[in-house]
């Protein structure tokens, strides 16, 4: 028997990104699974998070989180005793804070550097933090998963790690995101009041994620009564966004929709005239994909991994340009043929 144990310890809301992604991980592994291969998760106290709800992998309690010290000893012997008991193992480890001495063969997924490239988002301890744990599952991987060609060149850049040892392995939107019946546009439409053209916005308000020069974009190019939609989890620290709207935009010409339920996202990308997404720095840029998905027409950013994620089928623009952004939001507005090129390209490049 020989098994795979996945730390799904971050399978919760506390960690969007990276529980979407453990959690998407999970049935698409255990699809790959050969005779004498099994697939444990390790799960905190409170047992199988809902987003794992309807897996079938056995779950392994361990009462340390991520965060807690105790992880350094707890895990370690939890993978010593499956090891005994039930033959070679595979430590799969989805997050930076990790045992750094697990004593079995170990992969770490490694996301984006966001607190080093963009220290304004963390404090300095975090900064510091970040860097030394960071260092310490690097050595402690026998292997690292990089999420995009752009997330391993920054990561071999500013870490000293051999380039064998890092294997690009890139993110997948979820089946769910696909092009959407009438009926699914329209409810999605009524319940978030969505009744004139709309550009669409999908993430967080995090300072890289550039919201304010969307905002500010988006007033110059604004034709008509169109709408710019901004979605996602909402992290009080930075208003700057809001401020700017209530500041520029006449009306509500910019909405502000807080977090949305995951069943009415790909409605949501869907019934968008188009998506856009301004970020400065992304280690993936999923949203971008799951749009694509859906069939949206996309613009987005020329930098980090996104370019690689959107190909050719994506309006690009630099992000720190605003005149740049606000010609590309005017052309998404004025060209309906344009639009439905970028649909149907995105469809392409998302299979």
């Amino acid at each position: 028997m020989t098994l795979f144990l996945l730390d799904a310890r971050t399978a919760t809301f506390h960690f969007p990104g990276i529980g979407r992604y453990v959690a998407s991980l999970v049935p698409a592994l255990t699809t790959q699974l050969e005779a004498g291969e099994s697939l444990l998760l390790a799960v905190g106290s409170e047992g199988l998070p809902p987003a794992l709800a309807a897996s079938q992998a056995p779950a392994v309690p361990v009462r340390a989180s991520p965060f807690s010290l105790a992880q350094q000893w707890q895990l370690p012997r939890l993978l010593r005793h499956l090891t005994a008991e039930e033959g070679p193992l595979l430590y799969h480890s989805a997050y930076y804070l990790m045992p750094y001495r697990p004593g079995v063969p170990t992969v770490l997924t490694f996301y984006d550097l966001i607190p080093l490239l963009y220290p304004e988002s963390v404090s300095r301890r975090a900064r510091l933090l970040f860097q030394l744990t960071t260092r310490l599952a690097l050595h402690a991987a026998d292997h690292v998963l990089a999420i995009s060609e752009a997330s391993r060149r920054d990561l071999l850049t500013r870490f000293k790690v051999a380039p064998e040892r890092v294997t690009t392995a890139p993110l997948a939107a979820a089946a769910r995101f696909s092009p959407q019946p009438a009926a699914a546009l329209d409810a999605v439409r009524a319940k978030y009041d969505l009744r004139t053209p709309f550009l669409l916005y999908v993430g967080i308000n995090k300072p890289h994620k550039n919201l304010v020069t969307l905002v500010e974009a988006f007033v110059r190019a604004r034709r008509g009564a169109w709408r710019l939609v901004i979605a996602g989890a909402w992290d009080p620290r930075y208003p700057q966004a809001r401020t700017a709207a209530a500041e520029l935009a006449p009306g509500d010409a910019v909405r502000f929709l807080g977090p949305i339920d995951e069943d009415d996202l790909p409605a949501l990308y869907a019934a968008a005239e188009a998506f856009v997404f301004p970020s400065r720095y992304e280690g993936f840029g999923l949203p971008v994909l799951e749009a694509m998905a859906c069939g949206a027409a996309v613009a987005c950013s020329n930098v980090s991994s996104l370019p690689e994620i959107a190909g050719e089928a994506a309006l690009l623009f630099p992000p720190e340009d605003q005149e740049a952004m606000a010609q590309t939001l005017a052309r998404l507005m004025d060209d309906a043929a344009l639009r439905t090129r970028l649909r149907e390209k995105s469809l392409v490049r998302a299979a």
